[in-house]
Protein backbone atom coordinates (compact mmCIF):
# COMPACT_ATOMS: atom_id res chain seq x y z
CA UNK A 1 0.00 0.00 0.00
CA UNK A 2 1.33 3.17 -0.90
CA UNK A 3 -0.02 6.73 -0.13
CA UNK A 4 -0.09 9.83 -2.40
CA UNK A 5 -0.68 13.58 -1.27
CA UNK A 6 -3.44 15.76 -2.00
CA UNK A 7 -1.65 18.29 -3.55
CA UNK A 8 0.17 16.21 -5.99
CA UNK A 9 3.67 17.42 -5.91
CA UNK A 10 5.37 15.31 -3.23
CA UNK A 11 6.63 11.84 -3.44
CA UNK A 12 4.94 8.25 -3.17
CA UNK A 13 5.61 6.80 0.30
CA UNK A 14 4.60 3.72 2.24
CA UNK A 15 2.78 3.61 5.59
CA UNK A 16 6.02 3.92 7.52
CA UNK A 17 6.93 6.80 5.64
CA UNK A 18 3.48 8.46 5.74
CA UNK A 19 3.50 7.73 9.67
CA UNK A 20 6.92 10.00 10.17
CA UNK A 21 6.69 11.97 8.02
CA UNK A 22 2.42 13.74 8.92
CA UNK A 23 2.43 16.04 6.96
CA UNK A 24 3.37 15.71 3.01
CA UNK A 25 6.59 17.96 1.36
CA UNK A 26 3.83 19.83 -0.55
CA UNK A 27 1.53 20.71 2.56
CA UNK A 28 -0.99 18.33 1.27
CA UNK A 29 -2.15 15.24 2.91
CA UNK A 30 -1.22 11.70 3.10
CA UNK A 31 -4.22 9.48 1.90
CA UNK A 32 -4.63 6.13 0.27
CA UNK A 33 -3.14 5.43 -3.50
CA UNK A 34 -6.07 2.97 -3.70
CA UNK A 35 -8.99 1.67 -1.43
CA UNK A 36 -8.94 -1.81 -0.16
CA UNK A 37 -12.19 -3.23 -0.29
CA UNK A 38 -13.87 -5.33 1.89
CA UNK A 39 -16.90 -7.75 0.85
CA UNK A 40 -19.96 -8.15 2.35
CA UNK A 41 -18.68 -12.22 2.64
CA UNK A 42 -15.39 -10.09 4.57
CA UNK A 43 -17.80 -8.01 6.84
CA UNK A 44 -19.91 -11.03 7.63
CA UNK A 45 -16.84 -12.94 8.43
CA UNK A 46 -16.03 -10.26 11.55
CA UNK A 47 -19.22 -11.14 13.63
CA UNK A 48 -18.43 -12.26 16.99
CA UNK A 49 -14.84 -11.32 16.98
CA UNK A 50 -13.29 -9.44 19.17
CA UNK A 51 -12.63 -5.28 18.70
CA UNK A 52 -8.89 -5.89 18.64
CA UNK A 53 -9.11 -8.67 15.60
CA UNK A 54 -11.95 -6.36 13.59
CA UNK A 55 -9.10 -3.48 13.82
CA UNK A 56 -6.47 -5.77 12.47
CA UNK A 57 -8.70 -6.90 9.45
CA UNK A 58 -9.68 -3.30 8.81
CA UNK A 59 -6.30 -1.89 9.09
CA UNK A 60 -3.67 -4.83 7.89
CA UNK A 61 -4.31 -4.11 4.36
CA UNK A 62 -3.49 -0.18 4.80
CA UNK A 63 0.10 -0.84 6.70
CA UNK A 64 1.23 -3.62 4.21
CA UNK A 65 5.02 -4.44 4.83
CA UNK A 66 5.51 -1.51 6.55
CA UNK A 67 5.15 -3.76 10.47
CA UNK A 68 5.69 -7.03 10.66
CA UNK A 69 2.39 -9.02 10.96
CA UNK A 70 3.48 -10.58 14.43
CA UNK A 71 4.48 -7.21 15.78
CA UNK A 72 1.35 -5.43 14.38
CA UNK A 73 -0.88 -7.95 15.97
CA UNK A 74 0.96 -7.86 19.15
CA UNK A 75 0.28 -4.30 19.76
CA UNK A 76 -3.24 -3.78 18.25
CA UNK A 77 -3.91 -6.76 20.62
CA UNK A 78 -2.06 -4.78 23.97
CA UNK A 79 -3.33 -1.27 23.11
CA UNK A 80 -7.07 -2.50 22.67
CA UNK A 81 -7.24 -5.05 25.70
CA UNK A 82 -6.42 -2.26 27.97
CA UNK A 83 -9.43 0.31 27.89
CA UNK A 84 -11.91 0.64 30.02
CA UNK A 85 -14.61 -1.70 28.37
CA UNK A 86 -14.54 -4.93 26.95
CA UNK A 87 -15.85 -3.57 23.61
CA UNK A 88 -13.73 -0.37 23.46
CA UNK A 89 -16.76 1.42 21.39
CA UNK A 90 -19.32 -0.13 22.99
CA UNK A 91 -23.05 0.61 22.13
CA UNK A 92 -26.13 2.40 24.00
CA UNK A 93 -29.24 2.30 22.79
CA UNK A 94 -31.44 5.86 23.09
CA UNK A 95 -34.48 5.14 21.24
CA UNK A 96 -36.03 2.85 18.94
CA UNK A 97 -33.61 2.95 16.46
CA UNK A 98 -31.05 5.06 18.26
CA UNK A 99 -27.67 4.83 19.59
CA UNK A 100 -24.53 6.42 21.04
CA UNK A 101 -21.31 4.80 20.20
CA UNK A 102 -19.00 5.60 23.83
CA UNK A 103 -15.65 6.23 22.18
CA UNK A 104 -14.37 7.39 26.00
CA UNK A 105 -13.34 4.33 27.69
CA UNK A 106 -9.71 5.28 26.69
CA UNK A 107 -7.18 6.45 29.58
CA UNK A 108 -7.92 10.45 28.64
CA UNK A 109 -11.85 9.47 28.21
CA UNK A 110 -11.84 10.91 24.62
CA UNK A 111 -12.27 9.31 20.79
CA UNK A 112 -8.53 10.36 20.66
CA UNK A 113 -7.38 7.55 22.70
CA UNK A 114 -8.73 5.07 19.78
CA UNK A 115 -6.22 5.93 17.40
CA UNK A 116 -3.20 7.64 19.54
CA UNK A 117 -2.20 4.63 22.02
CA UNK A 118 -2.23 2.75 18.80
CA UNK A 119 0.10 5.70 17.25
CA UNK A 120 2.65 5.55 20.03
CA UNK A 121 3.33 2.00 19.51
CA UNK A 122 3.09 2.22 16.07
CA UNK A 123 6.11 4.97 16.09
CA UNK A 124 8.31 3.09 18.81
CA UNK A 125 8.31 0.08 16.32
CA UNK A 126 9.65 2.21 13.20
CA UNK A 127 11.90 4.23 15.06
CA UNK A 128 13.74 1.86 16.98
CA UNK A 129 13.85 -0.34 13.54
CA UNK A 130 15.73 2.61 11.46
CA UNK A 131 17.33 4.03 14.77
CA UNK A 132 15.93 6.68 14.37
CA UNK A 133 14.63 9.89 16.76
CA UNK A 134 11.33 12.40 16.45
CA UNK A 135 10.25 15.31 17.28
CA UNK A 136 6.43 15.10 17.62
CA UNK A 137 4.84 18.61 16.92
CA UNK A 138 0.65 18.93 17.54
CA UNK A 139 -2.12 21.40 17.74
CA UNK A 140 -5.04 20.85 19.89
CA UNK A 141 -8.44 22.05 21.01
CA UNK A 142 -9.03 19.98 23.87
CA UNK A 143 -9.01 15.84 23.46
CA UNK A 144 -5.64 15.18 20.69
CA UNK A 145 -3.30 16.90 23.33
CA UNK A 146 -3.57 14.79 26.34
CA UNK A 147 -4.76 11.51 24.30
CA UNK A 148 -1.03 12.18 21.85
CA UNK A 149 0.91 12.73 25.33
CA UNK A 150 -0.25 9.85 27.41
CA UNK A 151 0.87 7.41 24.03
CA UNK A 152 3.96 9.09 23.90
CA UNK A 153 5.01 9.86 27.05
CA UNK A 154 8.62 8.41 28.29
CA UNK A 155 9.41 7.23 24.88
CA UNK A 156 13.02 7.54 24.49
CA UNK A 157 12.95 7.90 20.48
CA UNK A 158 10.92 11.08 20.66
CA UNK A 159 10.21 14.56 22.19
CA UNK A 160 6.29 15.94 22.31
CA UNK A 161 5.25 19.51 22.37
CA UNK A 162 1.47 19.94 21.92
CA UNK A 163 0.60 23.31 21.05
CA UNK A 164 -2.80 24.37 22.82
CA UNK A 165 -5.21 27.82 23.29
CA UNK A 166 -4.49 29.36 26.36
CA UNK A 167 -7.73 29.85 28.47
CA UNK A 168 -9.75 27.75 25.62
CA UNK A 169 -9.92 24.37 27.03
CA UNK A 170 -11.73 22.40 29.97
CA UNK A 171 -9.63 22.72 33.24
CA UNK A 172 -9.92 18.57 32.64
CA UNK A 173 -8.42 18.21 29.03
CA UNK A 174 -5.71 21.33 30.32
CA UNK A 175 -4.57 19.26 33.44
CA UNK A 176 -4.79 16.19 31.57
CA UNK A 177 -2.12 17.66 29.77
CA UNK A 178 -0.14 19.39 32.19
CA UNK A 179 0.05 17.23 35.15
CA UNK A 180 2.25 14.43 32.96
CA UNK A 181 5.64 14.36 34.62
CA UNK A 182 7.67 12.56 31.99
CA UNK A 183 10.50 14.77 30.43
CA UNK A 184 9.82 14.16 26.86
CA UNK A 185 6.49 15.91 27.31
CA UNK A 186 5.74 19.55 26.89
CA UNK A 187 2.98 21.78 27.00
CA UNK A 188 2.85 25.00 25.28
CA UNK A 189 -0.10 27.19 25.83
CA UNK A 190 -0.77 29.71 23.04
CA UNK A 191 -2.24 33.06 23.42
CA UNK A 192 -4.45 32.58 20.44
CA UNK A 193 -7.36 29.90 18.93
CA UNK A 194 -6.85 26.48 18.00
CA UNK A 195 -6.58 27.68 14.41
CA UNK A 196 -3.85 29.43 15.39
CA UNK A 197 -2.30 26.44 17.30
CA UNK A 198 -2.74 24.36 14.34
CA UNK A 199 -1.26 27.28 11.74
CA UNK A 200 1.76 27.31 13.69
CA UNK A 201 1.96 23.39 13.61
CA UNK A 202 1.96 23.49 9.78
CA UNK A 203 4.46 26.28 9.47
CA UNK A 204 7.13 24.40 11.14
CA UNK A 205 6.21 21.31 8.84
CA UNK A 206 6.36 23.46 5.80
CA UNK A 207 9.35 25.45 7.07
CA UNK A 208 12.37 22.89 5.43
CA UNK A 209 15.05 23.80 7.54
CA UNK A 210 12.97 23.05 11.13
CA UNK A 211 11.65 20.05 9.44
CA UNK A 212 14.68 18.58 9.05
CA UNK A 213 16.79 19.91 11.82
CA UNK A 214 14.28 18.50 14.29
CA UNK A 215 13.14 15.58 12.46
CA UNK A 216 9.51 16.62 12.51
CA UNK A 217 6.23 14.10 12.80
CA UNK A 218 2.53 15.07 13.40
CA UNK A 219 0.47 13.45 15.92
CA UNK A 220 -2.95 15.32 14.75
CA UNK A 221 -5.20 13.81 12.14
CA UNK A 222 -3.38 15.25 9.48
CA UNK A 223 -1.24 12.17 10.10
CA UNK A 224 -2.82 8.90 8.32
CA UNK A 225 -2.21 7.09 10.76
CA UNK A 226 -5.14 8.70 12.96
CA UNK A 227 -7.78 8.10 10.67
CA UNK A 228 -6.56 4.54 9.48
CA UNK A 229 -7.25 3.19 13.36
CA UNK A 230 -10.65 5.97 13.68
CA UNK A 231 -11.94 3.81 10.57
CA UNK A 232 -12.42 0.70 12.86
CA UNK A 233 -15.13 1.45 15.28
CA UNK A 234 -17.46 2.37 11.82
CA UNK A 235 -17.13 -1.54 11.03
CA UNK A 236 -17.85 -2.68 14.79
CA UNK A 237 -20.56 -0.80 15.44
CA UNK A 238 -22.01 -2.07 12.10
CA UNK A 239 -21.32 -5.23 12.69
CA UNK A 240 -23.03 -4.85 16.16
CA UNK A 241 -26.20 -3.69 14.96
CA UNK A 242 -26.53 -6.01 11.76
CA UNK A 243 -25.57 -3.72 8.82
CA UNK A 244 -22.97 -6.64 7.13
CA UNK A 245 -25.72 -9.12 6.55
CA UNK A 246 -29.15 -9.28 7.56
CA UNK A 247 -31.74 -11.91 6.72
CA UNK A 248 -34.86 -11.08 4.31
CA UNK A 249 -37.62 -13.20 2.93
CA UNK A 250 -35.57 -12.83 -0.38
CA UNK A 251 -32.13 -13.99 0.48
CA UNK A 252 -29.44 -11.96 2.48
CA UNK A 253 -28.83 -7.94 2.05
CA UNK A 254 -26.47 -5.05 3.65
CA UNK A 255 -28.58 -3.20 6.40
CA UNK A 256 -27.38 0.16 5.64
CA UNK A 257 -26.47 3.02 8.75
CA UNK A 258 -25.94 6.37 8.88
CA UNK A 259 -23.63 8.12 11.69
CA UNK A 260 -24.01 11.33 13.03
CA UNK A 261 -20.44 12.56 14.35
CA UNK A 262 -19.69 15.94 16.09
CA UNK A 263 -16.70 17.44 14.57
CA UNK A 264 -14.24 20.30 14.36
CA UNK A 265 -11.62 19.17 12.21
CA UNK A 266 -13.43 16.79 9.94
CA UNK A 267 -10.80 13.99 10.88
CA UNK A 268 -13.61 11.42 12.61
CA UNK A 269 -15.80 11.76 9.81
CA UNK A 270 -13.91 11.10 7.32
CA UNK A 271 -12.78 8.16 8.40
CA UNK A 272 -16.45 6.66 8.51
CA UNK A 273 -16.13 7.89 4.89
CA UNK A 274 -13.20 5.63 4.59
CA UNK A 275 -15.02 2.75 5.94
CA UNK A 276 -17.93 3.49 3.22
CA UNK A 277 -14.85 3.72 0.68
CA UNK A 278 -13.98 -0.02 1.64
CA UNK A 279 -17.02 -1.28 1.09
CA UNK A 280 -19.35 -0.54 4.61
CA UNK A 281 -22.84 -0.31 3.88
CA UNK A 282 -23.25 3.38 4.65
CA UNK A 283 -26.45 5.31 4.22
CA UNK A 284 -25.60 8.76 5.25
CA UNK A 285 -22.75 10.33 7.29
CA UNK A 286 -24.09 13.35 9.03
CA UNK A 287 -21.59 16.08 10.29
CA UNK A 288 -22.55 17.74 13.27
CA UNK A 289 -20.83 21.36 14.93
CA UNK A 290 -21.90 23.96 16.80
CA UNK A 291 -22.61 27.86 16.55
CA UNK A 292 -18.51 27.86 14.97
CA UNK A 293 -20.57 25.84 11.57
CA UNK A 294 -18.14 26.77 8.75
CA UNK A 295 -18.62 22.86 8.01
CA UNK A 296 -22.20 23.07 8.17
CA UNK A 297 -22.45 26.14 6.17
CA UNK A 298 -20.67 24.53 3.43
CA UNK A 299 -22.66 21.71 2.75
CA UNK A 300 -25.86 24.00 2.39
CA UNK A 301 -23.83 26.18 -0.64
CA UNK A 302 -21.05 24.59 -1.57
CA UNK A 303 -18.44 27.62 -0.40
CA UNK A 304 -16.23 27.38 2.60
CA UNK A 305 -15.70 30.76 4.15
CA UNK A 306 -13.50 31.50 7.42
CA UNK A 307 -15.14 33.70 9.85
CA UNK A 308 -14.21 34.68 13.19
CA UNK A 309 -13.88 31.36 16.37
CA UNK A 310 -16.77 31.89 18.80
CA UNK A 311 -15.76 30.22 22.44
CA UNK A 312 -18.44 27.68 22.87
CA UNK A 313 -19.06 24.97 26.04
CA UNK A 314 -18.33 22.35 23.26
CA UNK A 315 -14.41 23.80 22.76
CA UNK A 316 -12.81 21.05 21.15
CA UNK A 317 -15.16 22.11 17.44
CA UNK A 318 -14.62 25.61 18.09
CA UNK A 319 -12.08 25.30 14.80
CA UNK A 320 -12.64 26.98 11.10
CA UNK A 321 -10.69 25.48 9.47
CA UNK A 322 -11.14 21.77 9.23
CA UNK A 323 -8.00 20.42 7.81
CA UNK A 324 -9.31 16.60 6.86
CA UNK A 325 -11.48 18.56 4.90
CA UNK A 326 -8.67 18.43 2.17
CA UNK A 327 -8.87 15.24 1.62
CA UNK A 328 -12.43 14.58 1.08
CA UNK A 329 -12.33 17.54 -0.74
CA UNK A 330 -9.45 15.41 -3.23
CA UNK A 331 -11.68 12.49 -3.46
CA UNK A 332 -14.67 15.21 -5.02
CA UNK A 333 -12.17 16.81 -7.13
CA UNK A 334 -11.15 13.73 -8.93
CA UNK A 335 -7.77 13.80 -7.12
CA UNK A 336 -6.55 16.37 -9.31
CA UNK A 337 -4.08 18.03 -6.65
CA UNK A 338 -3.51 20.89 -8.80
CA UNK A 339 -7.60 21.92 -7.59
CA UNK A 340 -6.59 21.43 -4.18
CA UNK A 341 -3.45 23.59 -4.38
CA UNK A 342 -5.82 26.18 -5.82
CA UNK A 343 -8.65 25.88 -2.85
CA UNK A 344 -5.92 26.11 -0.20
CA UNK A 345 -4.08 29.33 -1.72
CA UNK A 346 -7.59 30.62 -2.22
CA UNK A 347 -8.56 30.07 1.69
CA UNK A 348 -5.01 31.85 2.64
CA UNK A 349 -5.01 34.71 0.54
CA UNK A 350 -9.29 35.01 0.25
CA UNK A 351 -10.25 33.19 3.44
CA UNK A 352 -12.72 31.31 1.11
CA UNK A 353 -13.23 29.16 -2.24
CA UNK A 354 -16.28 27.28 -3.48
CA UNK A 355 -16.76 23.99 -5.65
CA UNK A 356 -18.98 23.19 -8.25
CA UNK A 357 -22.74 22.67 -7.96
CA UNK A 358 -21.86 19.40 -9.40
CA UNK A 359 -19.25 18.58 -6.91
CA UNK A 360 -21.79 19.79 -3.80
CA UNK A 361 -24.65 17.62 -5.29
CA UNK A 362 -22.00 13.92 -5.43
CA UNK A 363 -20.76 15.37 -2.00
CA UNK A 364 -24.65 15.48 -0.55
CA UNK A 365 -25.39 11.54 -1.37
CA UNK A 366 -23.77 10.50 0.98
CA UNK A 367 -22.94 13.73 3.56
CA UNK A 368 -25.69 15.67 5.52
CA UNK A 369 -24.62 18.73 8.08
CA UNK A 370 -26.53 20.22 10.84
CA UNK A 371 -25.81 22.59 13.64
CA UNK A 372 -26.74 23.26 17.17
CA UNK A 373 -26.53 26.22 19.38
CA UNK A 374 -25.35 27.09 22.91
CA UNK A 375 -28.89 26.44 24.47
CA UNK A 376 -30.10 23.59 21.97
CA UNK A 377 -26.75 21.88 23.46
CA UNK A 378 -27.84 22.32 27.21
CA UNK A 379 -31.21 21.32 26.15
CA UNK A 380 -30.34 18.62 24.49
CA UNK A 381 -28.05 17.74 27.73
CA UNK A 382 -30.77 18.46 29.90
CA UNK A 383 -33.37 15.84 27.88
CA UNK A 384 -31.41 13.23 28.05
CA UNK A 385 -30.42 13.27 31.57
CA UNK A 386 -34.57 13.53 32.33
CA UNK A 387 -35.27 10.52 30.11
CA UNK A 388 -32.16 8.42 31.00
CA UNK A 389 -30.42 9.64 34.46
CA UNK A 390 -27.44 9.62 31.26
CA UNK A 391 -25.17 12.00 31.19
CA UNK A 392 -23.42 13.33 28.11
CA UNK A 393 -21.02 15.99 27.21
CA UNK A 394 -21.64 19.17 25.05
CA UNK A 395 -19.74 17.64 22.23
CA UNK A 396 -22.14 14.89 22.05
CA UNK A 397 -24.88 16.36 22.68
CA UNK A 398 -24.25 18.60 19.59
CA UNK A 399 -24.47 15.33 17.75
CA UNK A 400 -27.48 14.24 19.61
CA UNK A 401 -29.64 17.79 18.50
CA UNK A 402 -28.63 16.93 15.08
CA UNK A 403 -29.58 13.59 15.36
CA UNK A 404 -33.47 14.65 16.50
CA UNK A 405 -33.55 17.20 14.29
CA UNK A 406 -32.78 15.03 11.02
CA UNK A 407 -35.11 12.02 12.58
CA UNK A 408 -37.83 15.23 12.75
CA UNK A 409 -37.05 16.36 9.45
CA UNK A 410 -36.94 12.66 7.39
CA UNK A 411 -33.72 13.12 6.32
CA UNK A 412 -32.88 10.20 8.34
CA UNK A 413 -35.78 8.03 8.13
CA UNK A 414 -36.85 5.70 10.95
CA UNK A 415 -36.35 2.49 9.12
CA UNK A 416 -32.58 3.72 9.20
CA UNK A 417 -30.58 2.73 12.28
CA UNK A 418 -28.84 5.99 13.42
CA UNK A 419 -25.24 5.63 15.49
CA UNK A 420 -24.17 9.31 17.07
CA UNK A 421 -20.61 9.09 18.31
CA UNK A 422 -20.51 10.07 21.99
CA UNK A 423 -16.87 11.37 21.68
CA UNK A 424 -15.70 12.13 25.12
CA UNK A 425 -16.97 11.57 28.71
CA UNK A 426 -18.83 13.85 30.66
CA UNK A 427 -16.51 14.46 33.41
CA UNK A 428 -13.87 16.12 31.26
CA UNK A 429 -16.74 18.81 30.45
CA UNK A 430 -17.99 19.18 33.93
CA UNK A 431 -19.34 22.82 34.26
CA UNK A 432 -21.31 22.30 31.33
CA UNK A 433 -22.99 18.95 32.43
CA UNK A 434 -23.63 20.71 35.82
CA UNK A 435 -25.39 23.72 34.25
CA UNK A 436 -27.41 21.27 32.41
CA UNK A 437 -28.10 18.34 34.82
CA UNK A 438 -27.63 19.93 38.03
CA UNK A 439 -25.28 16.84 38.75
CA UNK A 440 -21.55 17.31 38.19
CA UNK A 441 -20.06 14.24 36.75
CA UNK A 442 -17.69 12.40 38.95
CA UNK A 443 -14.08 11.34 36.91
CA UNK A 444 -13.23 8.22 37.02
CA UNK A 445 -11.54 6.81 40.20
CA UNK A 446 -8.05 6.78 38.32
CA UNK A 447 -8.37 10.58 37.93
CA UNK A 448 -9.79 11.53 41.20
CA UNK A 449 -6.84 13.33 42.21
CA UNK A 450 -6.04 14.83 39.04
CA UNK A 451 -7.06 18.66 40.09
CA UNK A 452 -4.73 18.43 42.86
CA UNK A 453 -1.26 17.76 40.83
CA UNK A 454 0.96 19.84 39.80
CA UNK A 455 0.86 21.16 36.30
CA UNK A 456 3.87 21.82 34.09
CA UNK A 457 3.61 24.17 31.06
CA UNK A 458 4.71 27.33 28.94
CA UNK A 459 2.66 30.20 27.85
CA UNK A 460 4.02 31.57 24.85
CA UNK A 461 2.81 34.29 22.12
CA UNK A 462 0.90 33.71 18.74
CA UNK A 463 3.88 33.55 17.41
CA UNK A 464 6.23 31.32 14.91
CA UNK A 465 9.66 32.74 15.62
CA UNK A 466 8.87 32.35 19.13
CA UNK A 467 7.41 28.85 18.87
CA UNK A 468 9.84 27.36 16.95
CA UNK A 469 12.99 28.97 19.29
CA UNK A 470 11.53 26.82 21.89
CA UNK A 471 10.86 24.11 20.57
CA UNK A 472 14.61 23.68 19.02
CA UNK A 473 15.71 24.81 23.03
CA UNK A 474 13.84 22.18 24.61
CA UNK A 475 13.97 19.07 22.02
CA UNK A 476 16.72 16.58 22.24
CA UNK A 477 18.95 16.21 19.27
CA UNK A 478 17.67 13.78 16.81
Amino acid sequence: MNYVSTRGRAPTLPFSGVLLAGLASDGGLYVPETWPQLTANDFAALEGKSYAEVALAVMRPFVGESVSPKAFEHMVTDVYGKFGHPAVAPLRQTGPNDWLMELFHGPTLAFKDVALQLLGRLFDDVLKRENRRITIVGATSGDTGSAAIEGCRGRDAMDVFILYPHGRVSDVQRRQMTTVADANVHCLAVEGTFDDCQALVKSLFNDVEARAKLNLSAVNSINWARVLAQIVYYVTAAIALGATQTKTLRGMRQRRLAFVVPTGNFGDIYAGYAAHRMGLPVEKLVIATNRNDILTRFFKGGEYRMAGVEPTISPSMDIQISSNFERLLFELEERDGAVISQFMDDLGTRKAFAVKADRLKAAKLLFGAGRADEGETLAVMRAVYAESGMQVDPHSAVGLHVARMMRRSGVLPAEVPVVTLATAHPAKFPDAVEKATGQRPALPARLADLLDRKERFTVLPNDFGAIRAHIEKHARPV
